[in-house]
């Protein structure tokens, strides 16, 4: 298997051995700049070492190659609105020539996608996702979140905050679940219990509290139903 030797040379070459200085430059001069080729090069040789093998000397110019594509694309096409989501686009496509070279050497078979248990997770981890949210929103729909007045409190937030922080909330409790570690879904109680309603008692609207607390409790509901079934 050579995944973890390629993904170990990527984090090397990526994020350790890039300094910011490199990435503004290669964000002004584009495919003009130095930084930009001695960065594949660079690339290319933590591949290679990493493999350590002359029979595979192919896998680190592809590498090396795809990553000078994916790279000049990413350049060329970001905008300054656009640049968090080229860089998750940027490192998708990177991990997935890595993946894709190993598929090819390895000749990797895909039945585990057939797998029922491991289809079960992948369900239940995306139902806790958007869809558990809606329901969440549906079922919440008949009371309206009352406001609170800022003088009161800081009512300031994140935009969709909420929304993201209960999707991550009910995916590590499935986790700490299906993992047979009921103590981290006590951690994530106390831990929003201080962070969230400490908040809340200070508004002083009772209303609110409430609101919040069913919604969070069916958020941790959900997730505990849907471990609890892949337990069975």
């Amino acid at each position: 298997m050579i995944i973890p030797q390629l993904i170990l040379a990527h984090l090397l070459g990526d994020f350790i051995l890039q300094p910011n200085k490199w990435v503004a430059d290669k964000e002004q001069r584009k495919a003009k700049s130095l930084y930009l080729y001695l960065h594949i090069i660079i690339h290319t040789v933590l591949a290679f070492v990493f493999l350590w093998n002359l029979e595979l000397w192919w896998v680190a110019l592809v590498i090396g190659f795809s990553h000078y594509l994916i790279d000049v694309s990413k350049l060329y096409f970001q905008k300054p609105k656009t640049k968090r989501l080229w860089f998750f686009i940027d490192q998708f496509l990177h991990i997935l020539v890595i993946l894709s070279v190993s598929f090819f050497i390895n000749n990797y078979s895909i039945e585990f996608l057939r797998n029922p248990d491991f289809l079960k997770i992948v369900a239940a981890a995306v139902f806790l996702t958007t869809p558990a949210s809606m329901l969440i929103k549906i079922l919440l729909s008949e009371w309206s979140p009352v406001t609170v007045e800022h003088s009161k409190i800081q009512t300031e937030s994140l935009t969709n905050a909420g929304k993201y922080i209960g999707i991550l909330e009910r995916l590590l409790v499935f986790t700490f679940i299906v993992v047979n570690h009921w103590e981290g879904v006590g951690f994530m109680i106390a831990a929003k219990s201080v962070f969230r309603f400490s908040d809340l008692a200070e508004a002083k609207q009772r209303k609110l509290t409430e609101y919040v607390l069913i919604g969070t409790l069916l958020s941790f509901g959900m997730a505990v139903f849907a471990g609890i079934l892949m337990k069975v």
